[in-house]
Order: structure tokens, then sequence, then C-alpha cells
């Protein structure tokens, strides 16, 4: 991310209780209302992670325009940009921002950039089966772990014992000491994949053998049905039968909780913006679809469907911003 979580969140507002059930939406978040004029379809083709997000908003949306249609398609973030150039997509989700070559190809069709807004908070969690018993990683372990190159340092990893040698972390002496890592993760298309070469293993390679699924949740499952796997995957994704490791930054840092209070503060390490990029050509008028869409996501209702999809909303600064840079006033 070019901007970091915490800088962007900073607006004297405490969003977060202790409690991730306590999540609520910035109350200076107007409601949604409806207007007239609205109609037709609308497709979103992008990040697989947004995938129920985006369900989520365009069910809420036809709440206000029952006629209005949508159709959502999630094969990864990279899937995107293709389809805003093609102009087979009025939005285009992705759990990254978008790369600098995608950015040019997007100018060299329209001669303008293409247009991403911050619609939510992620966390990429780094899930094992709830019975494992690790304490904790840091982020140079987790490359270690998925990375052939190690680009973080860490030691050779392929057993969890290779994890654990003198015991802290709660591997040493357990059934799991001896047994192989099984990786699971994402395919070169998603966003998340590219997140986590990014920002974990440092733009270093995957592993062979990491196991790579179509979608977030498949890698989710794969580890709830794999007692001895590992995986990566967002934090709306988490279901009872995986646990999100606590991460540290560093090696002996501070294991730090899969929580939204640690994603508004900055202090867990794997936190992100959600995007949806659109094209809007700068100083033009949106079509009433999309224009109304968008003011849906950045709504009180809407950003509670941020939080049912299990993300963090946006302050209402983030809101403002967001609509005002595709001149919603």
């Amino acid at each position: 991310m070019k901007q970091s979580l915490l800088a962007a969140l900073t607006a004297g507002l405490c969003l977060v209780s202790a409690a991730p059930a306590q999540v609520k939406v910035d109350p200076k978040l107007p409601k949604y209302s409806a207007v007239e004029g609205v109609s037709g379809r609308f497709k979103s083709i992008g990040s697989d992670t947004m995938n129920n997000l985006m369900t989520l908003w365009a069910e809420g949306f036809r709440k206000f325009y029952p006629s209005v249609e949508a159709e959502i398609e999630g094969k990864g973030s990279a899937t995107a940009p293709a389809a805003l150039i093609a102009g087979t997509a009025s939005f285009g989700p992705m759990s990254r921002e978008m790369k600098n070559e995608e950015i040019d190809k997007f100018k060299d069709k329209f001669g303008y950039a293409p247009t991403g807004v911050k619609t939510s908070i992620d966390m990429l969690a780094i899930y094992v089966h709830k019975d494992n018993p690790i304490k904790g990683l840091s982020l140079a372990e987790v490359d270690a772990i998925f990375s052939r190159t190690r680009k973080a340092g860490g030691p050779e990893v392929k057993s969890w014992g290779d994890l654990d040698p003198d015991g802290k972390l709660g591997i040493k002496g357990t059934d799991w000491a001896d047994k192989p890592i099984s990786m699971y993760g994402r395919n070169s298309a998603s966003g998340t994949y590219g997140y986590l070469k990014e920002h974990v293993l440092r733009n270093g390679d995957y592993k062979a053998e990491v196991k790579e699924q179509p979608g977030s949740s498949s890698v989710v499952q794969g580890v709830a049905s794999d007692k001895y796997a590992i995986g990566y995957s967002g934090i709306g994704y988490k279901t009872a039968d995986v646990r999100a490791v606590p991460l540290a930054k560093t090696e002996g840092g501070t294991f730090v909780e899969a929580e939204p209070a640690n994603a508004y503060n900055g202090k867990y390490p794997l936190s992100r913006f959600l995007f949806i990029y659109i094209n809007y050509k700068p100083d033009s008028d949106l079509d009433p679809l999309r224009r109304e869409f968008i003011k849906y996501m950045f709504s009180h209702e809407g950003q509670l469907d941020v939080i049912k999809a299990g993300y963090l909303p946006v302050t209402a600064g983030i809101a403002k911003r967001s609509v005002e840079a595709v001149g919603i006033k």
C-alpha cells in the first residue's frame, strides 16, 4: 500500500472496542435514500476476496431498486483491469492497488487513469487447523514456510518442528512436531497472492508445493480438512474450523491477533484496503446506476454490509474522499 492504514484512518474516531462484535459503522456516514431514474444492469469482475462483499452490496442496493440486475464474477484481482479496459465490467473490485503497467494499459486506451476508491479494510490471515497449538509466527517465518527464496532471512522450514526447535511456540513435543507442513494458497490472478508475495515474500518465489486454490473459501476449506496445513486468505472467510495465527512483524516481536482493533491501530502487520476501480473520466458525471451504487457502498447501509461480510468499515472521512474522487458531491 502506498499509504499506511494507520495514517489513513487517523480521524479522531474510535470505531472499534476490544471485542470484534463491537465493530460499528461511523455514525457520520449518511443513510442511503433512493432516487428516481436508476435502472439497468451492471457487472462486477475482479477480486475473489471481495466476492461476498460485492454480492451483499448488490443485494442491499436492489432493495432500493428492485429492477436493477447485477452480475458478480470473482476470479481474482488481475481480471479487473482487463475487464474495465474491454468495457465488460462496470466495477473492478481489487484486493490490491492496480499495478503501474495495468494503469498504463488503461491510459493507452482512454487517455486517463482508472479511478480506485478505498471501500473497506481486510486483514490477510494466516490460517491453521483449529487444533494447531502454534502461538504465533513472525513474517520471516511465514516467508520461510511459503517461499523457496526466503528473502526475509528465515530458516529452512519443511516440518512444523522446524519452526520451534526451542519449544517457545508450543509445537515441540506435540503431534505436529514431526509432520510436514501442507501449504494452501491462491493462484497468480489473485490480489491476495500478489499481496503476500510483495509484503511477506519480498517479491520472492512461492514454493512449488503450495496447493494453489481458485478462491479464498477453498483455501480455508483446505486448511480445515488438512490437520497439518497452513494457508492464507482474507479474514472475511474465517470459519470455526480454522484459526488465524497471531503475527509479529519482526523475529522476537510481539504477536498480534487478527482482531479489528489491531487493524485500525496499525499493529496487525497484514492489514490492507479493499478497492473498487471504475472507468471515470475526470470532470464528467457518472451515469445514475454507477453513481448511486457507489453512494450506496459508502452509506451507513453499505458499510453495514462490509461488517456482515467480515471486513471493517471505513471512516466517514475516507468515504467522503472516495465519492468525491468520482465526481459525486
